[in-house]
């Protein structure tokens, strides 16, 4: 049995930018962080007692007897990508709630490759796994995604991820450099409330990449790479929250125009009460149209901004995750 242990992401700044159709030709730079929430992916070899050869477990079970019979696309696409084809089965279990704005589905790629090179016993890197992950839900699967979900779930922390020019795999990362006094002051500060609504995060993302191919938000996603820029350089002064959060509202109303679906008068109507009930500022995660919200919030004021803020669901503790995936036990 191996079990592998997989952070989700947390975006703040540039996000957007991280698709091959933009800094395939402009370079850009991202801030985002891993979060203590996880997704867990259990690998064990299948013996044979049973009429099938593959078991995938996740929201629904799959028993199979060849790979082409899988309908999980990840499940699907890293077998064939590491070319193991029968006598396996897979598990899956989150903390949080898929198609919710935290990069789930990357998660679940990163921490099913970790755990297919562990049974294989094969050593891998952050950047070989994020770089394999890339491969896959891009090259295999075809998807509409960036590169940050991979790279943040791979690596943990809080990352300056540096994209292009060049190909899809023309980035590189090193770690945000924060005193451990500032980034738990800034951990307190955020607070990440769940809408209640999930949404399948390929159709906005399909829009926002339509939307670049065809220069129609080019100076916008500008204004988003000199954002990030000052966010960068916000954070290594480890300037006043006050600052962090005009900045992240910043962002957030430059990303509402990326692509239509991205907000709706409901996603407003919370995030304007946001500023009222006392954040700083704040976005809503992912790709839009639902999923989590995120505030930067002085932790004296949180209760009563909780109480405010009747609109979010569920409340969820943050905490940063310094680790990314790992193989937790084999």
């Amino acid at each position: 049995m191996i079990i592998t242990k997989t952070p989700y992401r947390l975006s703040l700044f540039g996000g957007g930018t991280d698709y091959p159709a933009w800094f395939e030709k402009n370079p850009s730079k991202i801030v985002s962080a891993a979060m203590a929430h996880y997704c867990y992916v259990n690998i064990k070899e299948l013996p044979p007692f049973f009429e099938h050869t593959i078991k995938a477990t996740y929201s629904k079970v799959e028993s199979v007897n060849s790979i082409e019979e899988l309908e999980h696309p990840s499940i699907k696409a890293c077998l064939k990508h590491l070319k193991i084809y029968n006598n396996i089965t897979i598990g899956h279990d989150g903390d949080l709630p898929a198609r919710s704005g935290i990069g789930s589905s990357s998660s679940f790629t990163v921490g099913l490759l970790r755990g297919l090179y562990s049974l294989l016993n094969q050593n891998v890197t952050p950047y070989e796994l994020a770089q394999q992950a890339i491969y896959v839900e891009q090259g295999i699967i075809g998807e509409n995604v960036g590169v940050q979900d991979q790279i943040m779930a791979a690596h943990g922390g809080i990352q300056i991820i540096k994209m292009g020019p060049g190909n899809r795999y023309a980035w590189s990362t090193e770690p945000l450099r924060l005193s451990d006094a500032y980034r738990n002051e800034f951990e307190s500060h955020i607070m990440l409330g769940f809408s209640g609504i999930s949404r399948i995060a390929e159709i906005q993302a399909k829009k926002k990449v339509d939307n670049i191919k065809s220069g129609i938000n080019h100076k916008l996603l500008e204004e988003t790479a000199k954002l990030a820029e000052e966010a960068i350089d916000s954070l290594a002064k480890e300037t006043d929250m006050s600052i962090i959060g005009k900045l992240l509202d910043d962002g957030w109303r430059i990303k509402r125009e990326l692509a239509d679906g991205v907000t709706d008068l409901w996603i407003d109507d919370i995030y304007n009460a946001s500023l009222k009930a006392g954040a700083f500022g704040g976005k809503l995660m992912g790709a839009g149209g639902g999923g989590f919200f995120m505030f930067l919030v002085p932790p004296e004021k949180q209760e009563e901004f909780k109480t405010k803020m009747n609109s979010i669901k569920v409340w969820v503790p943050f905490k940063f995750d310094m680790y990314g995936s790992q193989t937790i036990f084999k």
